[in-house]
């Protein structure tokens, strides 16, 4: 894409992803255009930058997005449901993910997209895939039904301060001296650290031989959620017993979390359901495209930490997680 004439049209720029992929984005000098649902500013105040610029559009209403696909070379696709506040409510967030997606590819495909960047997330499709993932795969497949050229990036679990799985794991592992768990935290998956994914999504844009592939991302561990949380505890000096019982449901684990930390039943319930499915990258051809420094889960959650103590972009420091 040329930086000079191409535009980016960056959507969920307010989440967790889009609100860290933008300072990067215009870091590499790319122009972005910012799709949000009503009128605000970005983070990191560059609301004003000369390379930035808004655009209001929803994309379960199709009638606002051509005005904002104008002039796009490049879409980054974003948005996603969890499941909102309750569980009840799960199963329509799926459906509306899968209209958002619909919309978005027409209206792509009429204002002559060249290219859809999609972050979705890791899981082979069989009968036993959860829910949550299995709609990821779908709005993927959605996704790549249009005549633009559409790169996929399959993630599992992806952690930095204030992701739903890091702040899961966060207040799970700080206010439980003893956790009981389901079984299915012995399930493996290759978490990937926050910093890595806004690597990998810029790189893509820069390199062209990744246009119109699937690419599964992951850190350098293998690990199981108990590991994971042993990693957390270890990293703050904490001494944490868990318990694994066989008879907790996912929805039964969904409302016991939700009790003990901040994040809605809503979005718990398909983290929790995913952990019975084992996310692990089958292929690792992205690292040879896009070579970086993968970074190990003591370190991301060392970062992350430093991130909700100091701010955003200050460097980790073996003190700065030990700070209780």
């Amino acid at each position: 894409m040329d930086k000079e004439t191409g535009k980016v049209l960056l959507t969920g720029v307010t989440g967790f992803i889009g609100g860290r992929l933008l300072p990067g984005l215009v870091k590499q000098g790319f122009r972005v255009r910012c799709l949000v649902r009503s009128p605000k500013q970005p983070p990191g105040g560059l609301g004003q930058h000369p390379s930035v610029e808004m655009a209001i559009g929803d994309m379960l209403r199709p009638d606002t997005l051509p005005s904002a696909m104008e002039g796009i070379d490049t879409a980054y696709y974003l948005v996603h449901s969890m499941g909102g506040r309750g569980i009840s409510s799960f199963k329509s967030f799926i459906e509306r993910d899968s209209f958002a997606a619909e919309n978005f590819v027409k209206s792509a495909e009429k204002a002559g997209v060249s290219r859809i960047i999609y972050l979705g997330g890791l899981g082979e499709m069989g009968d036993d895939l959860s829910e949550h993932l299995r709609s990821r795969q779908k709005v993927g497949e959605i996704l790549r039904s249009g005549s633009m050229q559409t790169t996929t990036l399959r993630a599992a679990n992806i952690i930095g301060a204030g992701g739903a799985p890091f702040e899961m794991l966060r207040y799970m592992v700080e206010r439980l001296p003893v956790m009981v768990c389901p079984k299915w935290i012995k399930t493996r998956g290759q978490p990937i650290a926050v910093d890595n994914v806004i690597e990998y999504l810029v790189g893509c844009l820069v390199e062209h031989a990744t246009a119109g592939q699937t690419f599964d991302i992951g850190g350098p561990d293998i690990i199981t959620y108990q590991q994971l949380m042993l990693i957390y505890a270890r990293v703050r000096r904490l001494k944490r017993i868990i318990v694994i019982v066989p008879v907790l449901t996912p929805r039964l684990s969904s409302y016991w979390i939700n009790l003990v930390t901040p994040v809605p039943a809503g979005v718990v319930m398909p983290l929790v359901e995913g952990l019975k499915n084992e996310v692990i990258c089958r292929d690792n051809k992205i690292r040879e495209l896009i070579p970086i420094r993968l970074i190990p889960m003591e370190e991301a959650i060392c970062t992350a930490l430093t991130e909700i103590e100091a701010g955003p972009g200050k460097l980790p420091s073996r003190q700065a997680c030990f700070i209780r």
